[in-house]
């Protein structure tokens, strides 16, 4: 019995190629191919600018630091997600907090936001960044966000991290029109991959700039920057605290050669979504089975088809898919009752709807190479346990 995992990269021969291509001819690092990566990704989702580097994670990092933050300021993000959307707000040293989701989606409430930017605008306590998760790879309501937050001057992070060939109002997530900066993931089982690799996407020259410098050991050769006169060709000057999260020339190729296959790739994702919607169709009520919504098929990037089923049952049902060689996974455990948060005084920290969604989710296989048989079984299995 094979195992036929949750998520699973797709690479041919085409990028194969293309990475050998640069061990061959190219410079390894520093090269030409990731400022070309960094073009055809602006090119894609219509941002003005991009900045690649060696994760996600980094991206998310260099993004706040990028917005100024740090001690003394918070950060809001969503707790239905990897530990990354908040932990860039930590080694900035700012305190992090949490806004619950839309249980039907995953995704941040904009009910809540609303609520929460309310109280604590009364309590002079705002945060200064808002992080905001694109779960899955559904876009959340950018605009609605974008309208509170400019009400409360808070600035915002879309961790876009699921979301690359995703849309929102018909125009590609990562475009950045309602928000500061947006962060991808090129890891694996994301969208496209690099291997490992992330870009930060923006629309304003100042933001890119200070991304540029964070990313590269906070190190300028530019002539015009330096506080000194040049002395040499190989004159550079170090202006900030940066790190070195650039990407490599190898990574970039990879990733260039996959972004020319990413409606492809999502297509496909999209074919097992409505294939999964139509097997699920008579069983998807609250008592049994609840589907993701099919109103987002034909925007999402379905980096996950997450179903959810009855608390009381999730971990037998979990188990026993496993057993029978199904790759399940469950996104996320909240952020929060990680030891870390806990011990950073999130020990009694409750938000009722990420509760509840992480108590029923079980992440099903979606990878463009899932085949209609083994999708069957999968299909098979789930209703066999339901």
């Amino acid at each position: 019995m094979s195992l036929i995992p949750y998520g699973k990269h797709c690479v041919d021969e085409e990028d194969i190629d293309a990475v050998v291509d640069v061990l061959r001819n190219e410079f390894l690092t520093q090269g030409s191919r990731v400022p070309a990566f960094e073009n055809a990704l602006c090119e894609y989702t219509g941002a003005t600018y991009c900045t690649a580097v060696n994760s996600a994670t980094s991206g998310l990092h260099v993004a706040c630091m990028a917005l100024g933050v740090g001690s003394g300021d918070t950060v809001w993000t969503s707790a239905n997600s990897f530990a990354a959307s908040a932990n860039c707000a930590r080694y900035c040293s700012a305190d992090v907090d949490f806004v619950d989701i839309d249980v039907k989606t995953g995704n941040l409430c904009t009910e809540h936001l609303a609520q929460k930017l309310i109280q604590t605008a009364a309590q002079n306590t705002l945060p200064k960044v808002l992080i905001v998760v694109h779960f899955s790879g559904m876009s959340c309501d950018m605009q609605k966000i974008s309208e509170l937050c400019t009400r409360y001057d808070v600035r915002i992070i879309e961790d876009a991290a699921h979301a690359l060939g995703a849309t929102y109002q018909s125009r590609p997530v990562g475009n950045c029109q309602y928000s500061d900066l947006a962060v991808m993931s090129f890891h694996p089982v994301k969208s496209i991959t690099s291997a490992e690799g992330g870009a930060i996407l923006c629309n304003d020259a100042h933001i890119a700039k200070q991304c540029q410098l964070f990313a590269k050991h906070g190190i300028t050769k530019q002539a015009s920057e330096f506080d000194a006169p040049v002395e040499g060709n190989w004159f550079y000057q170090q202006l900030a605290l940066g790190f070195n999260y650039r990407l490599s020339d190898l990574h970039a190729a990879l990733g260039i050669t996959q972004l020319s296959r990413l409606d492809q790739f999502i297509e496909k994702r999209r074919d097992i979504a409505e294939r999964y919607f139509d097997a699920f169709e008579n069983m998807a009520d609250c008592s049994t089975l609840m589907v993701p919504k099919k109103a987002f098929l034909n925007s999402s990037a379905w980096h996950l088809f997450v179903i959810q089923v009855p608390s009381d049952r999730r971990a037998g049902i979990f188990a026993s898919l496993q057993s029978n060689g199904i790759g399940v996974n469950v996104h996320y455990i909240p952020i929060y009752k990680h030891p870390y948060y806990r011990a950073s005084g999130f020990r009694d920290y409750v938000l009722d709807n990420v509760e509840l969604y992480y108590s029923r989710a079980i992440s099903l296989p979606i990878y463009p190479d899932l085949t209609a048989a083994d999708q069957q079984r999968v299909i098979d299995l789930v209703k066999e346990f339901i």
